[in-house]
């Protein structure tokens, strides 16, 4: 079997991203990546990736530099590919990287390397019939606990009507974050409050402060010590992700669970996130981090370190079945990301939305994702 197509369709939704005023939904993404990797035996493997797809879809697009052997490094993703074994997952990862070094390393190209990666383990597992928590080694659960994960509201009155409804619908856990957080640091502890009353003290209650909000990490320390009387499960994303020093010094500082990583990327990335930046959870995203063959790295570098792994998870379906995979072989699991986005691109992706049952989602037991991609979705939406 060898790999006959790489392909990168650019999708755009019907409105722009935007922040909710009260109870009602973000409408998630603007603009989407789908990568389908195409074999000779007519098996596809599908992933999405939250990126500029346009930009990655150059990256995939891009002609060979150069015939000589040995002189991979500034090629195109799908010239990397074509004609290979999909198999061979970890090689061709690989291949990739350093085909793409001179260009790559970091940002998109290792995000359009994430999605292909992701494809590839999708189609590994359709030929072998297996999930691919099999292949990675195993499942320890079935299902997962979900959180809604969400936007901060403008006033405590739209947080508490917010968190009833996402109550009403069955989460025992939300994330709210961003949205006007960090803007007023009074109002950033009415609205937690807020949000701590409606969901109760049985419930869970995450909080991402957004990182685009500039912060020293005194000034951070003091953020997190002032929304600790809620009891915030974990507290994430306080820093710009680059401030490893800042993280450790945070996390040091404070009783509350620190998190971060959505951005970081490669082993190598979250190595240093965990010996310098100290954190409590790492939050791998599977289409940013390297995809499966690097998540399963992480999966046993969080582990040896004792720390918490919650990927994350807010695209789309693909991604969240994607997470559900590398939760369930995760030795302990606190979450999965569930993005409560209603848009075309966060719930029709597949022919069968995920659905959440008291509070859990079930881990995908169908080959490879385990779930069906809706390819009339793609067309309908497809730009590029």
């Amino acid at each position: 079997m060898k790999i006959s197509n790489v392909e990168l369709f650019v999708l755009q939704s019907e409105g722009l991203y935007n922040n909710p005023e009260g109870s009602e939904e973000p409408l998630g993404p603007t603009y989407m990546g789908i990568v389908r990797v195409t074999t000779d035996s007519g098996l596809r493997g599908y992933s999405d990736m939250e990126t500029c797809a346009s930009v990655a879809k150059a990256c995939v697009d891009a002609p060979k530099w150069s015939q000589a052997e040995g002189m991979e490094c500034f090629d195109g993703l799908a010239s990397l590919l074509i004609g290979e074994n999909p198999l061979e997952v970890e090689r061709l990862w690989y291949r990739m990287y350093r085909g793409s070094i001179y260009y790559g390393r970091r940002g998109v190209a290792i995000q359009a390397i994430s999605a292909i990666d992701i494809a590839l383990w999708d189609i590994c597992g359709k030929f072998y019939n297996q999930p691919i928590h099999m292949l990675l080694g195993g499942k320890w659960r079935d299902k997962v606990r979900a959180y809604a994960s969400t936007l901060f509201r403008p006033t405590p009155e739209a947080m508490r009507e917010a968190a009833r409804v996402y109550v009403e619908q069955g989460f025992t856990a939300v994330k709210f974050g961003w949205g006007v957080f960090g803007k007023d640091r009074r109002l950033d502890v009415k609205l937690v409050e807020a949000a701590r009353e409606a969901l109760g003290d049985e419930r869970d209650l995450l909080v991402d402060t957004g990182w685009f909000v500039e912060r020293t990490p005194k000034e951070a320390i003091q953020v997190v010590k002032s929304i600790e009387p809620f009891r915030p499960f974990l507290v994430e994303e306080l820093l710009n992700p680059e401030d490893y020093d800042g993280y450790r010094q945070v996390a040091n500082a404070v009783d509350t669970r620190i998190a971060c990583g959505e951005q970081e990327a490669t082993e190598w990335g979250f190595e240093r996130l965990i010996t310098q930046g100290g954190v409590d959870v790492v939050q791998p995203d599977l289409t940013r981090c390297g995809g499966f063959t690097v998540g399963r790295k992480i999966v046993h570098m969080a582990e040896r370190a004792n720390r918490l792994v919650i990927p994350h998870s807010w695209s789309s379906d693909l991604l969240t079945a994607a997470s559900l995979h590398l939760t369930a072989f995760l030795r302990r699991a606190e979450f999965v990301e569930f993005s409560t986005s209603q848009g075309p691109l966060s719930r029709m992706l597949v022919k069968e939305p995920l659905r959440m049952v008291d509070g859990y989602l079930r881990v995908p037991e169908g080959p490879g994702l385990g779930v069906e991609v809706d390819d009339g979705v793609i067309e309908k939406h497809r730009i590029g």
